[in-house]
């Protein structure tokens, strides 16, 4: 049980950087549609500074991710995934109460909060505190 856990948590990691860093990726390359995915649309005359602050956070949360999973700084991992489901929570409530927001953007913020939680929750408890 221990050992399908752990690689449980391991892929899902993996997943779940490797997603990031195409969301992130995807605001850089075609930021409306990438906008509209995530959950809401605003009209930007061209200018994509909210798009491209949004996909360069979402890299560097997918980067760390992998970095410290690779790394096997697993404590670091688990609580960068617990400090990090503020991000999702708040996109969340920002889809939530966007005027004429749809109920199926919410859905993927969910998921990363319902993601993150156990992940972080799991490698804070599974991991070897080193000693100095």
């Amino acid at each position: 049980m221990k050992n399908s856990a752990k690689n449980f948590a391991f892929w899902t990691s993996i997943l779940t950087g490797a997603l990031l860093l195409f969301i992130g990726g995807r605001f850089f390359a075609i930021p409306e549609p990438a906008t509209t995915a995530y959950g809401i649309h605003v009209p930007t005359n061209g200018d994509f500074s909210f798009q491209y602050i949004k996909g360069i956070r979402d890299i560097f949360t997918g980067a760390i991710l992998l970095v410290l999973l690779f790394a096997k700084e697993f404590r670091a991992l688990g609580i960068a995934l617990l400090v990090g489901c503020m991000i999702p929570m708040v996109d969340f409530s920002i889809v939530l109460t966007h005027p004429g927001s749809e109920t199926a953007r919410l859905y993927p913020h969910l998921s990363a909060v319902l993601i993150s939680l156990p992940l972080g929750i799991y490698y804070l408890r599974t991991a070897r505190v080193k000693k100095v």
